[in-house]
C-alpha cells in the first residue's frame, strides 16, 4: 500500500485554470462522439470508398485517433478507451482490405510514417496493457528476430528502409519512379540531387533511388526502438532490452565517428556512406531529402531515451546532443519571409504577425551545397531532452535558444500543429515562471482548437474523400491534448513520429480503479524540478469526494522521495453563526516519507491541496504496472 495524504485546505474561490481545465474535459467528450459519428460507419471504420494507389496511407488512418487513449489516459472517459480500441481494430480490418497490412502490421514502409501510425497504438498498450500485450510483442518481434528479415545482427542495421511485416516488399515504390507530387518536388526537391538526372519521371532517378537507397540502413529507423521499448515495459524481457541497447548502440558508435553528428544511410555492409560515394548524407528521409533535422532529430531522440529507459545508460543522449548543438550552431538570424524553409505551412500559423521579426533559424538539411533548409528551431526536442534529463546543460541551451530568439516566448495562438504541439516555448516560460498567466491561455487555446475543428467538421462530414484527400480526418479530429500533458502531467506532448509519453507524474482515480483524473478534479504541474516538483490538485466537486493516486513518471520510473504538502488544521475559517463571511484559512505545511513511485491523495468536497515533490529521477525499471497491481 502507498502512503496517502488527506486534503484540509479549502477550496472558496476556484482558480480559473481549474475551471477552464474541466470544461475542456466536457467539451472533448462531446467533441470526439460527434467526431465518431460524422466520420466513421457503423462498423468504426473510417467512411472511405476509393482504394490507395500507393504505399503511403496507413498512417492517415491510424493518425486520425492516435490522441484518443492518451486523452482517456488523462481522464477521458470508459468509453472512449472502448472507441478508440474498437477504431483501431477496425481500422486495421479496413487496410487490410486495402491492401496495406498483412498480419495486422504495415506491410513495408518508412519509420517516419510507420511511427506516425503506431502513436495510437503505444497509447492503447499504455492505457490497457493487459489487452494489448500480445500484439505488441508479436511487431516487436518483427525486428527483434532476425528470421523476420528486417534486422541483420551482424552489421546491427535494419535491412532495408521499407520495412514492416512483409519481407517480400523490396524497393522505395512500386512501378518506376516515386509518387512525389509537384507540390512535394516544390517544396522538398528530389533526392541525390549531386546526380544530374533530377527530372521526374525520369527514369533515371527512380533506377538510382533503387540502386543506392533503397538497401541497407537509414537514421529514421532508429524510431524502431519505440516499438522494442513499448514491448519491454510490458514484458521486462531482456531480449528487447539486450536489442535496443545493440542498435541504437550501433548508431551512437557511427555518429561518434562522423563528429558527433549522426549519418542517415548505411550500406548492406555495414558501411556509412557505402552507396553514396562515402556520403553520410543523402539517405532516405535523412539529412538531404525530404525532411532533414525534422525526421533524423525525432526518430535519434526516440532511440536515444529508448536505449536510457531500457539500460539506464545516460551517455545514450549523446546520440541526439551533438547534432543539435550542430545545427543551433549553424544557425542565423532573419525574418522567416527571408527563409528558405520548406516547412512554410506550419510557421505561418505559429509565428503569425511573427513572420516579419528577425529572429534564429537553424538549418534542417544538409547536402553537397552545405546546410540549407532555414527554420525557426523546432523545440520538441530541445524540450523532450531537458524534461528527461534535468541537466542545467540541457536548461542552458533552452535559454539561449530563447535569448536569440525575436518573437516573444510568452505568446500563445490557437493553432494546432500535425503532431497537436508547438506551445513548447510558452510552456517552457511559465515552468521558468515567467509566464504566470500560461494556463489559462493555452486552456482557452485548446477550446478554439476544439471549436474550430467543430465548425470544420460540419464543412466536410457526409461527401466522399478520395484519396487525396484523406488527411480530412486529421484536419477534423478534434481532441487536442497537448495543453492538458502539459498542465496536468508537468510533461511535453509526446514526440509524433514514434515517441513514448514522458510525464513528470501522472494520475489514477483510486476508486474507479483506472488512469486519468476523476471527475470533478483538476490538476496543474507547476514546476518540473526534482527537488522541487509542484503539483496542486483540486476537488471542485461540492458533494462528493475524490480519491486519487499520484504516479512519479510515465511509466512510474522515478521515486518520490517525500512529499510536503498544505494543511489546514483550524476550522475556524468558517465563522461563527450570524458572521456576513467567512475568514482567511490559516494554511500550514506538513512532510510525509513516501519513498515509492505512488501517492494516496484524499480529496474532500471543495478541498485542495499543493504537493511539493522530492523525486529520485528513473531509478526504477519503467514498465506499465500500475498501483493496483499486487
Amino acid at each position: 500500500m502507498h502512503p496517502v495524504i488527506t486534503a484540509s485546505v479549502p477550496l472558496l474561490e476556484p482558480p480559473n485554470w481549474a475551471i477552464s481545465q474541466r470544461h475542456l474535459f466536457d467539451l472533448l467528450e462531446y467533441a470526439w462522439r460527434r467526431f465518431e459519428h460524422d466520420f466513421t460507419d457503423p462498423d468504426g471504420q473510417l467512411t472511405y470508398r476509393a482504394q490507395l494507389s500507393s504505399r503511403d496511407g496507413v498512417d492517415d488512418f491510424y493518425e486520425t485517433f492516435f490522441n484518443w487513449p492518451q486523452l482517456y489516459l488523462l481522464g477521458g472517459s470508459t468509453d472512449l478507451l472502448a472507441a478508440a480500441e474498437w477504431h483501431w481494430e477496425a481500422v486495421t480490418r479496413q487496410l487490410t482490405e486495402l491492401g496495406m497490412l498483412h498480419d495486422e502490421y504495415e506491410r513495408g514502409y518508412d519509420w517516419f510514417h510507420q511511427g506516425e501510425s503506431l502513436q495510437l497504438f503505444y497509447f492503447l498498450c499504455m492505457a490497457a496493457p493487459d489487452r494489448w500485450a500480445e500484439r505488441a510483442q508479436r511487431f516487436a518481434e518483427l525486428y527483434v528476430d532476425p528470421a523476420h528479415g528486417n534486422y541483420d545482427p551482424d552489421h546491427r542495421i535494419i535491412r532495408r528502409p521499407h520495412n514492416g511485416s512483409d519481407p517480400s516488399r523490396e524497393g522505395l515504390f512500386d512501378g518506376t519512379s516515386y509518387p512525389w507530387l509537384p507540390e512535394e518536388a516544390r517544396m522538398y526537391g528530389f533526392p541525390l540531387d549531386w546526380m544530374d538526372n533530377n527530372a521526374d519521371p525520369d527514369p533515371r532517378l527512380g533506377n538510382e533511388m533503387h540502386r543506392r537507397m533503397a538497401v541497407g540502413d537509414t537514421a529514421v529507423n532508429l524510431a524502431a526502438s519505440g516499438l522494442v521499448l513499448n514491448a519491454l515495459l510490458l514484458t521486462g524481457k531482456q531480449r528487447y532490452r539486450d536489442w535496443i541497447a545493440d542498435y541504437v548502440g550501433a548508431w551512437r558508435k557511427r555518429a561518434a565517428a562522423n563528429g558527433g553528428i549522426i549519418p542517415d544511410n548505411v550500406s548492406p555492409d555495414g558501411t556509412v556512406g557505402g552507396l553514396l560515394e562515402g556520403r553520410w548524407y543523402g539517405g532516405h528521409y535523412g539529412w538531404s531529402w525530404p525532411h532533414g533535422w525534422y525526421s533524423v532529430g525525432q526518430a535519434a531522440t526516440i532511440a536515444a531515451l529508448a536505449a536510457v529507459a531500457a539500460t539506464g545508460d545516460e551517455s545514450f543522449l549523446d546520440l541526439v546532443r551533438p547534432a543539435l548543438d550542430e545545427v543551433i550552431a549553424q544557425g542565423k538570424v532573419m525574418a522567416f519571409t527571408e527563409a528558405d524553409s520548406s516547412l512554410q505551412s506550419r510557421w505561418v500559423a505559429h509565428l503569425a504577425d511573427d513572420v516579419h521579426k528577425p529572429t534564429l533559424h537553424v538549418p534542417f538539411r544538409y547536402a553537397d551545397r552545405g546546410w540549407f533548409d532555414y527554420n525557426p528551431m523546432l523545440m520538441s526536442i530541445p524540450a523532450a531532452l531537458w524534461h528527461h534529463s534535468a541537466a542545467p546543460a540541457d536548461w542552458e541551451r533552452i535559454e539561449r535558444l530563447r535569448s536569440g530568439n525575436g518573437h516573444d516566448w510568452r505568446t500563445v495562438r490557437a493553432f494546432r500543429s500535425k503532431e497537436e504541439a508547438g506551445h513548447e516555448e510558452p510552456w517552457l516560460a511559465f515552468l521558468a515562471g515567467d509566464n504566470p498567466e500560461y494556463p489559462e491561455r493555452i486552456l482557452a487555446a485548446a477550446q478554439a482548437q476544439i471549436r474550430h475543428r467543430l465548425s470544420r467538421m460540419e464543412r466536410y462530414r457526409g461527401g466522399d474523400v478520395p484519396e487525396a484527400d484523406i488527411h480530412v480526418w486529421q484536419q477534423c479530429n478534434p481532441v487536442v491534448t497537448e495543453a492538458l500533458v502539459q498542465l496536468t502531467w508537468g510533461g511535453p506532448q509526446v514526440i509524433y513520429n514514434g515517441g513514448l509519453q514522458q510525464a513528470r507524474v501522472r494520475y489514477y482515480d483510486a476508486q474507479a480503479q483506472r488512469p486519468g483524473l476523476p471527475p470533478s478534479v483538476a490538476a496543474l504541474v507547476s514546476r518540473v524540478d526534482p527537488e522541487a516538483t509542484t503539483v496542486d490538485l483540486i476537488n471542485l466537486d461540492p458533494q462528493a469526494t475524490r480519491s486519487v493516486v499520484v504516479q512519479a513518471g510515465a511509466f512510474a520510473e522515478h521515486t518520490i522521495r517525500s512529499a510536503r504538502h498544505t494543511v489546514c488544521e483550524d476550522p475556524s475559517w468558517i465563522g461563527d453563526l450570524y458572521d456576513y463571511g467567512h475568514r482567511q484559512p490559516t494554511v500550514t505545511s506538513a512532510s510525509m516519507d513516501v519513498n515509492g513511485p505512488w501517492l494516496g491523495v484524499e480529496l474532500p468536497r471543495s478541498t485542495r491541496v499543493r504537493l511539493t515533490l522530492q523525486l529520485e529521477l528513473r531509478d526504477r525499471a519503467p514498465s506499465y504496472r500500475t498501483p493496483f497491481e499486487t
